[in-house]
């Protein structure tokens, strides 16, 4: 089920269960994974993408392997905060994903994730080589990072 409101995604998740990220690319799918606390994303993999059917059976084999309790793809709006192409394409995605799995699906807003990613690794004094392989699931995994963070808060707000 795909959720468009992050409190509706939080009262669908199951208890002590990871979350995946996702940094949908054009040419390769970012992953992350949060550990069971919903505290703290880190960079997976990086899926080269080819037809949605092999994606989607890869992404779900990993989420079944780790006990995913659910998704966050990150919505890559415009600056001004509208929705272009990139977006369609990342909610049609989600979409095909939802008929496959009974997973709750949520999105994150990702402007400036893969900036902030790249920032990270330059800092990190990583290799452009080794950059080009792991900046998707970096980026992935700031993605994540935001959606766990909001989650975090909105549970301290409840108590």
């Amino acid at each position: 089920m795909i959720f468009e409101d992050i409190a509706d995604f939080q009262a669908s998740l199951p208890k002590a269960r990871p979350l995946l990220g996702l940094d949908l690319g054009e040419k390769t799918i970012g992953i992350a994974l949060s550990d069971r606390l919903l505290s703290v994303a880190s960079p997976m993999e990086t899926v080269r993408r080819r037809k949605f059917g092999l994606d989607a059976a890869r992404l779900l084999e990993i989420a079944a392997a780790r006990e995913v309790g659910g998704m966050i793809l990150g919505l890559p709006r415009n600056m001004d905060g509208t929705e272009g192409p990139r977006c369609q394409s990342t909610r049609a995605f989600a979409r095909n994903l939802a008929r496959l799995t009974d997973l709750p699906i949520g999105f994150w807003d990702e402007r400036l994730s893969t900036v902030a990613a790249e920032r990270a690794l330059l800092e990190a004094d990583a290799s452009r080589k080794r950059r080009a392989e792991v900046i998707d699931s970096v980026a992935a995994s700031y993605i994540l990072q935001g959606a766990l963070d909001r989650l975090g808060h909105m549970k301290a707000e409840q108590r």
